[in-house]
């Protein structure tokens, strides 16, 4: 038999930024198994396979283990809702993008996204990021909005976002209990909701 050492030797090396992702990709998938609170940063460091000092030295705390997934969700759905609008049309095709390619992120995160959205209510500091990440689409979204509906007060943009951003959130656990329902069919239901108001904005409008 090859001593571990030996093996640990042949092993490539990873750059830091490389072992950080190893990281964050074992603490998403043990958190959305057993949830945060059950979770000890020496299982985590045992998944990863490395010592529990190694992790604490990345992240410091499991709290700051659990912040840097959230963290990163935040910029990789920043990423590919941004890439989907892009590559729209027209206003329409743009919002329906939009929703596909969160409900896909969400789907591609799935039990980890549900413990993102109700674990953090132990955390403050969880809680703000995943705030943060409501913001980060409530802005794109605003930006969005204000392409189509270029004579609406900003306000009112912003509450139309607020609203679009909740409906998504409650679509995406309304899917975790009916997993049936594809990323393209929760898409459809938003825009039938959705777009029929937002088109109807184009009218001339009363006072908000």
């Amino acid at each position: 038999m090859i001593p571990n050492d030996a093996v640990r030797a042949r092993r490539p090396r990873m750059s830091r930024a490389e072992r950080e992702q190893q990281m964050l990709d074992v603490a998403e998938e043990v958190f959305a198994e057993r949830g945060y609170g059950a979770v000890s940063m020496e299982e985590i460091a045992e998944r990863v396979g490395l010592s529990k000092p190694m992790l604490y030295e990345y992240f410091g705390s499991k709290e700051g283990l659990l912040l840097g997934v959230v963290r990163r969700a935040r910029g990789e759905l920043r990423e590919v809702t941004e890439r989907a609008v892009g590559a729209g049309g027209t206003p329409e095709e743009m919002l329906r993008r939009g929703y596909v390619a969160y409900f896909r992120f969400n789907e591609a995160h799935r039990r980890a996204w549900l413990v993102l959205l109700q674990e953090p209510v132990l955390l403050r500091s969880a809680a703000e990021e995943i705030e943060a990440i409501r913001r980060q689409q409530s802005e794109m979204m605003v930006e969005l909005l204000a392409a189509h509906l270029p004579d609406r007060p900003r306000r009112a943009l912003e509450a139309y976002a607020e609203s679009i951003i909740g409906a998504c959130e409650r679509m995406a656990l309304w899917r975790a209990r009916t997993p049936e329902v594809t990323p393209e069919e929760a898409a459809t239901h938003l825009m039938n909701l959705t777009w029929t108001g937002l088109a109807t904005l184009n009218r001339p409008a009363v006072a908000d």
